[in-house]
């Protein structure tokens, strides 16, 4: 685990890089329109999420190790290829390829942490690996503020070359792992196809889905939200998100353990539709308040949403883990992503014109959707588990 853990450390670093910096690389130094920017990482995520099911299905083939090893190759190469992006075009096939790598790669990993920590100690390793993610990415962000504050082409080409070398850093550690093939005919049962149609599976993944749109309220709607409540200082956007990103990494680990097997993961996922919901009506009652009071009111939402929001974790991967075929763990994998992924690609359009523009209503509404789904999966999840044992 600490040599997964090392890997994970490499390429979140990159990854909190990119994510800070990438608007202004493509729109200040290769002098993209905004709104081309937009609509190409619009369609290259929805593309990309093409490669979550195969991916996961060769991971239930190969070793996870050596795969996802490969596929971080990959990624330095398009990291790097960013630089050769002079228009749309171009930058349309860099963005397509980077949202196929970075997909599989999620698959692949989600299967890769199951091979290392195996099924008692897999949601705990996910945990782990999630709280090292957010200090990466914390301290991407701030390395990536330099080449931001010297907003010329030299900051940017470091900041494109740096996020390209974090990806062959981690897959020089991941080959420090040992070898993890899988046993001999185990990842023929079922067909390349098996995760897609289990029907109960892609019910339970499509009610997480639901819940896991809370992840667009924090980082698209909300700051839009404060943004348009002239008495709330802007830099409140920014103590949300740092507090967010602390209360994650002291938490995730200790939430972790209340994920112990499958009932536990779907009463989890219960409370966490009911914690989000909370959240959100705290969000909502900020509107109106005094500048101190709103600003207290909103980071107390944040300690609940992020409790919410480790709660969804935990019983995602414990669910995803336990609800599949071990046979086709991977493929399974890459199903829950591609379900989940969808509803992130729908999310921003809804959820804005849900809270931005029904305001309190559509917080209220939001709130009660959150709730529903997130009690429907225990429900779900028994069926799913009938399904299986027959």
């Amino acid at each position: 685990m600490r040599t997964l853990a090392w890997a994970t450390l490499a390429n979140t670093v990159g990854t909190g890089l990119w994510s800070a910096g990438a608007a202004l690389f493509l729109t200040r130094s290769v002098g993209l329109p905004v709104t081309s920017v937009g609509v190409g990482l619009t369609v290259a995520a929805v593309v990309g999420l093409g490669a979550s099911v195969p991916l996961g299905h060769l991971a239930d083939r190969r070793d996870p190790r050596t795969l996802r090893a490969v596929l971080q190759l990959g990624q330095a190469a398009v990291a790097a290829s960013y630089l050769l992006v002079g228009s749309f075009a171009t930058f349309l096939v860099v963005a397509v390829l980077d949202a196929l790598l970075v997909a599989g790669n999620l698959t692949v990993r989600a299967a890769l942490v199951a091979a290392v920590a195996g099924p008692e100690g897999r949601v705990h390793a996910f945990a782990t690996l999630r709280a090292v993610a957010n200090v990466g990415i914390s301290v991407g962000a701030a390395l990536a503020g330099l080449a931001l504050t010297a907003d010329n082409r030299t900051g940017y080409v470091l900041l494109a070359l740096g996020n390209a070398v974090t990806y062959l850093v981690s897959a020089g550690l991941l080959t420090r792992l040992p070898a993890l093939p899988p046993p001999p005919g185990v990842a023929r049962v079922g067909g390349g196809l098996a995760a897609l149609r289990d029907r109960p599976y892609l019910a339970v993944s499509a009610a997480a889905s639901v819940v896991s749109l809370h992840a667009v309220v924090l980082t698209l709607v909300l700051p839009l939200w404060i943004a348009g409540q002239a008495h709330i200082p802007r830099a409140t956007v920014s103590a949300v998100l740092v507090t967010n990103a602390v209360l994650t990494v002291l938490l995730t680990v200790r939430l972790s353990h209340g994920v112990r097997d499958t009932p536990s993961a779907a009463r989890t996922m219960r409370r966490a539709g009911i914690v989000l919901a909370a959240a959100m009506l705290l969000y909502a009652s900020s509107a109106g308040l005094a500048t101190g009071t709103a600003v207290g009111l909103l980071l107390c939402a944040t300690v609940v949403y992020t409790v919410g929001d480790l709660h969804h974790a935990n019983a995602s991967a414990g669910l995803a883990y336990n609800l599949a075929e071990p046979a086709a763990l991977g493929q399974y994998q890459g199903v829950f992503g591609l379900v989940t992924g969808l509803a992130q690609a729908a999310g921003p359009a809804l959820l804005t014109l849900l809270l931005i523009g029904g305001g309190r209503a559509g917080w209220v509404v939001l709130a009660v959707v959150f709730s529903l789904a997130g009690s429907a999966v225990p429900v779900l999840t028994r069926s799913a588990s009938r399904a299986g044992d027959g």
